[in-house]
């Protein structure tokens, strides 16, 4: 079972780490039903949308919600193996090419406005001013340094030279990447990656200029500065790829000890949700992140696949949110929070009515969902492994799974992998916070 959280006010503690797609909205609003929880700041990285595009749902969702005032931060642009990201057409699929299943902000909407942490006006946050990180420059390192050139002579396609990571074992992972791009967490050239339209054009314009920065991404400095002020009474709830928590505890490694991570990705009981079956879309991302951060040692419960499937959101629900709404004049939100998640049952069921008949999984609620309460699942402490190749004797690129050498060593990390859920308890709590929220 993970260990429940504990504040010294009383208030539960929390940093979100978020690239805003459909379910993303649907977990934030259910955080913001709490009156005993304080949101330190949200994160918008790169997943089911461009960063950039992470970064200006967020803030148009938190608007919506009424919580002007919790600062939105840009996190990373690509996966730490890779030069630059482009959108997978299967997340626009379940998420529209928006995120928001074509119900988020037109672009110039006065909820948000234009600004990055470097001055230049090419992301899109709150009306908060930049954080200004806490901690000494030479505390915290850049993780990699990167050199962006293309092996064919185009300029127009940025790549890292080469990159090497250090586990916790002292074992060197080198990758070297040459031009290289992800699409959803393939490379460009695997006959798997399925850019989302119109990807390409927004990926080049609007998230490649902070890679060619060696500072670490505001968002990362923000998860460092938090964990070594709170220790462990703040968690960070990852609902997208873990490149901004491996960034953080390689940039800054004594925060381990104190990080507590509750994190929605993988799966260890059944078939992933990619197209080989065997890795879940979070972590196919970046896989060595997740390893690495399974191997820091910090806190981490895994809400993957085995209990996020088994809590599946219908229409019912829905209907309940747009009752609620129109008998409220201040009921807009509720709206749109059941015109997105409509969205998403219905793409859910087309892609595959043997699973999801009853609904769309709530993936990203139910990991904010144990943030708040660790009774609703309950855990196996096992030691964790990513597989990052794909080959003989390795696997499949992107699965998680028992780690057999932390099997034989006591002292290996453990990570809490929920297998069970009180998914009633869970689906009830959730549908009628949602239905009792307050407009915009």
């Amino acid at each position: 079972m993970a260990v429940p959280m504990k504040t010294t006010n009383g208030n539960r503690k929390l940093i979100l780490d978020v690239d805003t797609g459909i379910d993303d909205a649907l977990a934030l609003a259910y955080l913001a039903s709490f009156n005993n929880i304080e949101i330190l700041g949200v994160i918008g990285t790169y997943g089911n949308v461009a960063a950039d595009t992470a970064v200006y749902n967020t803030a148009y969702v938190l608007e919506r919600l009424g919580f002007r005032n919790v600062p939105v931060l840009r996190g990373s642009t690509r996966p730490s193996w890779a030069a630059s990201f482009i959108p997978d057409a299967g997340c626009a699929q379940f998420h529209g090419t928006d995120g928001l299943g074509g119900f988020g902000p037109a672009v110039g909407s006065p909820a948000v406005a234009c600004v990055s942490d470097s001055g230049e006006t090419d992301i899109w946050k709150s009306d908060s001013a930049p954080y200004v990180s806490d901690s000494a420059e030479s505390d915290i390192q850049s993780t990699t340094n990167t050199v962006y050139a293309s092996d064919s002579g185009e300029s127009d396609i940025p790549g890292t030279l080469s990159t090497t990571y250090v586990s916790d074992s002292g074992e060197s992972d080198t990758r070297v990447r040459r031009g290289l791009i992800s699409v959803g967490g393939y490379d460009v050239h695997d006959p798997h990656a399925n850019p989302a339209a119109d990807s390409f054009s927004l990926s080049f314009t609007t998230c490649d200029g902070a890679a060619h920065s060696p500072a670490l991404p505001e968002g990362v400095r923000f998860i460092v500065d938090m964990v070594r002020k709170y220790g462990s009474d703040v968690t960070v709830v990852a609902t997208g790829p873990l490149t901004d928590v491996d960034a953080a505890l390689t940039a800054a490694p004594e925060i381990a000890s104190k990080l507590r991570l509750v994190m929605m990705g993988g799966m260890l009981t059944q078939e992933g949700n990619c197209w080989d079956t065997t890795a879940e879309t979070n972590i196919i991302q970046d896989p060595e992140a997740a390893d690495r951060v399974f191997h820091s040692g910090a806190d981490v419960t895994m809400v993957g696949l085995d209990v996020t499937h088994q809590c599946l959101l219908g229409s019912d629900a829905t209907v309940q949110w747009r009752q609620a709404a129109s008998q409220s004049q201040d009921g807009d939100v509720r709206t749109f929070l059941a015109d997105i998640a409509d969205f998403s049952i219905a793409a859910n069921f087309a892609a595959d009515p043997r699973l999801f008949a009853a609904g769309m999984p709530l993936h990203d609620p139910l990991a904010a969902a144990v943030a708040v309460d660790p009774s609703l699942v309950e855990c196996l402490d096992l030691p964790m492994k990513v597989e990052t190749e794909t080959g003989d004797f390795h696997g499949t690129r992107g699965r998680t799974i028992g780690d057999p050498a932390g099997l034989i060593d006591p002292s290996a990390p453990r990570v809490h992998v929920a297998l069970t859920v009180d998914h009633d308890r869970f689906i009830t709590d959730f549908t009628w916070r949602i239905a009792q929220l307050a407009g915009d």
